[in-house]
């Protein structure tokens, strides 16, 4: 946009378009079902971007535009059940990235709904659960959170303290949990919790539950004042003797490595999440080094901003290798779950820098929303600790390769 008085000769730069950056044409020979499904998402973020810029700066969680992504049939994260639509690891890491790179807020909605909870109830739950609950979470008409992590339990959420008990013909949870995505939201909840029962065989176990987030004694308040994923809510949640039937337990899940084998299986979305939000940064930076002028020329005829460019897309070309070759492994059977934790552990930190350097030649600009890069680059924190920080990452490979647990 131009100005008709002197010192602003444009008023504003268009720097979120799609570029479909690929330089090694990564994603050139990819299977037309996976690239159809790509594509899809690609036209959700272009009906919802707008409305999401505007809720992600205001702090609102538009549930109805989660329930769009789940009539879109994007939230199967490939999982692999008769009910849901079979997408390929390549398609479904497809999704995470488009997603992400339009809005961090929905590449949650993705991870939490489809990536967490689906997941949770696709291997574990009974068929009875699945019946009643699959569908309407594949489509996002139930909002769905799994909650595991505790206000005192993070990176060591194997210590989680949230217990279940017996009584009579019911169970009775009690405990805390926090940062549980649709935790707040008026739907289910899949609650972690350790059997507290001294003449049960069970006893110390670790159990995943489906509790309606209607039921008496259950809390969920929206944490506020977030910096990060604003368009989606977080909640922090009081059970507080909550019952719930017997039938409630999922019978699949039986000990704190079911629970790891859901995170597990979600490090490959972050990855490509991380990838979709590094991508939209280069690509804003990039548009802008071509249409900003200064000193009397563009700023892509600097030495150093091709340079920086350069940089940029030789971290990028990097983590788009990671995750092909990442849903490569994981469609021959053939992916270890460390292997997923080296692509989540290399692709956050990636972007990270990318999103940096981003904002950086973008100078002013690059704080304004309407520019992207600082969405994004506050998006990417969250994503960076979620399913595993930095650390924990670096010592589950740390162990892998050299045989010697390093964890307290």
């Amino acid at each position: 946009m131009t100005s008709a008085l002197p010192g602003e000769a444009v008023s504003s730069y268009d720097v979120t378009g799609r570029l479909g950056t690929d330089y090694y044409a990564v994603f050139a020979d990819i299977p037309e079902a996976d690239r159809a499904v790509w594509e899809r998402a690609q036209a959700y973020i272009d009906e919802v971007g707008d409305r999401m810029q505007e809720a992600w700066d205001r702090a609102e969680y538009p549930l109805d535009l989660a329930e769009r992504m789940g009539e879109l049939d994007l939230l199967n994260d490939g999982i692999e059940h008769p009910g849901l639509t079979r997408f390929s690891p390549l398609a479904a890491g497809l999704v995470n990235m488009e997603i992400s790179r339009g809005d961090g807020s929905l590449g949650t909605v993705v991870a939490v709904q489809g990536g967490l909870a689906l997941r949770t109830l696709a291997l574990f739950g009974s068929p009875q659960q699945q019946e009643a609950w699959l569908a309407p979470i594949a489509r996002a008409t139930v909002p769905a959170a799994f909650a595991l992590t505790e206000p005192d339990h993070g990176s060591d959420s194997v210590s989680l303290e949230t217990v279940a008990r017996r009584d009579g013909d019911t169970w009775v949870i009690r405990g805390t949990k926090k940062w549980i995505g649709n935790g707040a939201s008026g739907g289910v909840t899949f609650v972690w919790a350790r059997i507290d029962d001294d003449t049960a065989p069970e006893h110390g176990a670790v159990r995943c539950f489906l509790v309606e987030q209607s039921a008496p004694g259950y809390t969920g308040t929206v944490i506020t004042g977030k910096a990060s994923l604003r368009g989606i809510h977080q909640a922090h949640i009081a059970l507080d003797d909550v019952r719930v039937p017997l039938d409630a337990v999922l019978p699949g899940a039986k000990s704190f490595k079911d629970a790891s084998t859901v995170l597990y299986s979600t490090r490959s979305g972050v990855a490509w999440s991380a990838l979709g939000h590094a991508t939209a940064c280069y690509e804003a930076a990039l548009q802008y080094a071509q249409q900003r002028t200064q000193f009397g020329k563009p700023l892509a005829k600097f030495q150093m901003v091709q340079e920086r460019l350069a940089q940029m897309l030789e971290e990028l070309t990097a983590m788009q290798l990671y995750c092909r070759h990442l849903a490569d492994l994981e469609q021959s059977g053939g992916l270890r779950p460390t292997q997923a934790s080296l692509a989540k552990y290399h692709n956050t930190r990636a972007a990270r820098r990318i999103a940096s350097a981003a904002r950086d030649l973008l100078g002013g600009n690059g704080i304004l929303l309407e520019n992207g890069v600082m969405q994004h680059m506050a998006d990417i924190e969250a994503i960076h600790t979620y399913e595993g920080t930095e650390s924990v990452q670096a010592l589950l490979i740390g162990r892998d390769i050299t045989g010697v647990s390093a964890f307290a």
